[in-house]
């Protein structure tokens, strides 16, 4: 579905990410852990197309997109809730919502307002607070109910690769947990994630699989039934993430 080859990144004249690789299957959760300064918001960046790579590629379903703008691999199915969000405060919900709505994904079978109208109702479905507030400004929620608005407004794109980056930060323990839970969601319907995480007790939740980054590059690899080995050992999660 999606893979990275010995993909290289930076800022200006800062390189931030070295010789990465890894891949993310269909119809699987792969959570990206290390610690402050790995690179993994680097690496959100350059796979949804906020940055240019230096080198290596990033093929989505064989496919090149490495020198893609954003709003392209968007529409190929490549969606990304940032950190920070990047919502339209100002704009109400009903607003934020029906901008991604028309930027979605589309085939020829797809393109009906019926679509769009089943798109909205699953993610009310998903998110029952924003029937009530769909006319209220994004600005004056708070910042968990912000975090649901970004992931519903990813999966209005809909995309066959959601990414997350660090989806949990600053949040309040109960919205972690409902956000976590809407993610176990999306993958029991098959949706391939990438979840960026600095809570690791969180990705091993919800991941399939894991990569470590430590400065810039993949250090580690946590294969499918293998978290609670990597967590268990505590010299493998100092030597790594510092904890």
């Amino acid at each position: 579905m999606l893979q990275i080859e010995r993909l290289e990144a930076g800022y200006g004249d800062v390189p931030v990410l070295k010789d990465v690789s890894l891949r993310v299957d269909a119809n699987e959760t792969v959570a990206i852990i290390g610690p402050n300064g790995a690179g993994k918001s680097t690496l959100v960046a350059a796979l949804c197309g906020l940055i240019v790579p230096r080198a290596g590629r990033i093929l989505h379903r064989g496919v090149d997109v490495t020198n893609l703008p954003a709003h392209e691999r968007a529409r190929r199915g490549l969606g990304v809730v940032l950190e920070g969000r990047r919502l339209f405060g100002e704009l109400t919900l009903r607003q934020n919502l029906t901008l991604a709505a028309a930027h979605a994904r589309h085939d020829a079978n797809t393109q009906t307002g019926s679509t769009a109208e089943r798109a909205l109702n699953d993610v009310l479905e998903l998110f029952p607070f924003m029937r009530a507030r769909l006319d209220d400004a994004v600005e004056l929620m708070s910042g968990g109910e912000q975090q649901m608005v970004a992931l519903a407004r990813a999966l209005l794109l809909r995309p066959e690769v959601l990414m997350l980056d660090e989806p949990s930060t600053g949040l309040a323990p109960l919205i972690v947990k409902q956000i976590m839970t809407t993610i176990g969601v999306l993958r029991s319907r098959g949706m391939s994630i990438v979840l960026v995480e600095q809570n690791v007790a969180l990705a091993a939740e919800v991941a399939d699989r894991g990569y470590v980054l430590s400065v810039g590059r993949v250090v580690h690899e946590i294969a499918k039934g293998e978290w609670h080995r990597f967590l268990a050992d505590d010299s493998l999660v100092k030597a790594y993430l510092g904890g």
